[in-house]
């Protein structure tokens, strides 16, 4: 699959460029095991990158002008690094250019180049194909004109640019997961100092197995900003009446719930959930170096309910997958992966059960929605990196 990719996308690039590319770049997708919706909330997260890529083939040449070509979408875009970098209609092109523009920003010496990218991330499944984009890019360019960018700062450039050119202001974990991603391991990462570890996650006779609702309701982006807004207010209250407060991870659930009358009910029930989120990963922490599997699927699952009743970010659709698994022994752990209103469940399934749950989960679904489930069976993979053996592969 992934020779595959790589070799579809310098074949495009060959055909319309007319020579083989200079470089090609892979930029992986990303899971989250366990920690939703706390990256922006000073908490930690328990992410990884997957063997789902975005494939970036380039040639760097003496002029300004750069030519970017997205081979899914059949599209094209040019421009100009001389003119000034703005947001357009096309937006795919914006988390490029978004990058574009902060490298050049901080005075970055940058040339013109031809750029054709190819991705095996699903689109609109939770997977973060945006940060692959935006951190292939990034890393890329880094890479090709010796820019001598840390891996932490092309996550935060990839982050900014989604924030700046996208409209969407999320966190740093997908990014991060993106670039730091190790085979085999997941990435604790602490929000606030982007200190991390590493933990195996080999999760020994199950699997990971990412169960795609096919739908994605159009409120994502209008509903993960409101969030942002309830938890901030929701936060500055707890300061007001706590002054030890500094973050959510110094909240404990009695601060809370003793606020219950000044929060309201929705911000009460928002900042319940972030708070029980930031304990989940710490204990999911511990059953992973336990390898305490049964405990890890449980706090999954536990995930899900504070992120379906309390964040309310979940959909009817989800909700059914999640509560189905919960009646079959094989499997540990379900819940709902990524910004919410659709997308995937990511589930821990026993090895060699997988193609009867997707089976017996597509009847079900396919009968009460009417809708085709898709099934993605993942590992985790390296972060993003130069492909270095492509010329062997054409």
């Amino acid at each position: 699959m992934k020779k595959k990719l790589i070799k579809d996308t310098s074949a495009h690039f060959a055909k319309l460029f007319g020579a083989e590319p200079e470089s090609v770049f892979l930029s992986p997708g990303r899971i989250n095991l366990i920690g939703e919706h706390v990256d922006y909330n000073d908490g930690f997260v328990l992410p990884a990158a997957i063997n789902k890529y975005l494939c970036f083939a380039i040639s760097v040449h003496d002029t300004t002008h750069c030519t970017l070509v997205a081979k899914d979408l059949n599209e094209a875009y040019k421009f100009d690094l001389n003119d000034p970098i703005v947001p357009v209609e096309k937006m795919w092109v914006n988390y490029i250019l978004g990058v574009v523009s902060q490298l050049k920003d901080a005075g970055h010496a940058l040339k013109g180049f031809d750029m054709v990218f190819s991705s095996t991330i699903p689109m609109g499944a939770g997977l973060s194909s945006s940060a692959a984009l935006e951190c292939g890019v990034g890393y890329a360019l880094n890479d090709l004109f010796s820019l001598g960018l840390t891996k932490e700062r092309i996550a935060q450039i990839g982050q900014q640019s989604e924030h700046t050119f996208v409209g969407v202001k999320c966190g740093i974990m997908d990014q991060f997961a993106s670039v730091f991603g190790k085979k085999k391991h997941v990435v604790e990462l602490d929000c606030t100092s982007l200190g991390y570890t590493y933990h195996k996650a080999d999760f020994d006779k199950y699997a990971l197995l990412l169960i795609d609702s096919n739908v994605k309701h159009t409120h994502l982006t209008s509903g993960y900003n409101v969030r942002r807004q309830e938890v901030e207010h929701g936060l500055s209250v707890i300061k007001k009446h706590f002054p030890q407060v500094n973050t959510f991870r110094d909240c404990t659930m009695e601060m809370v719930n003793s606020l219950e009358q000044e929060l309201g009910d929705v911000v009460l029930r928002r900042c319940r959930f972030v708070v029980g989120e930031i304990q989940r990963v710490r204990e999911a922490v511990d059953a992973l170096e336990a390898e305490n599997f049964i405990r890890f699927g449980q706090l999954m699952y536990g995930t899900h309910l504070g992120l379906s009743q309390d964040y309310e970010v979940s959909c009817p659709e989800i909700d059914f997958l999640v509560a189905y698994t919960g009646n079959i022994p094989q499997v540990i752990g379900s819940r709902m992966m990524g910004g919410g209103f659709g997308g995937c469940s990511i589930n821990l399934v026993e090895k060699g059960f997988e193609d009867a749950l997707i089976d017996e989960l597509s009847a079900e679904y396919a009968k009460t929605f009417g809708i085709t489930l898709k099934a993605y069976k993942v590992k985790i993979a390296k972060g993003t990196t130069r492909y270095k053996d492509h010329e062997n592969i054409r």
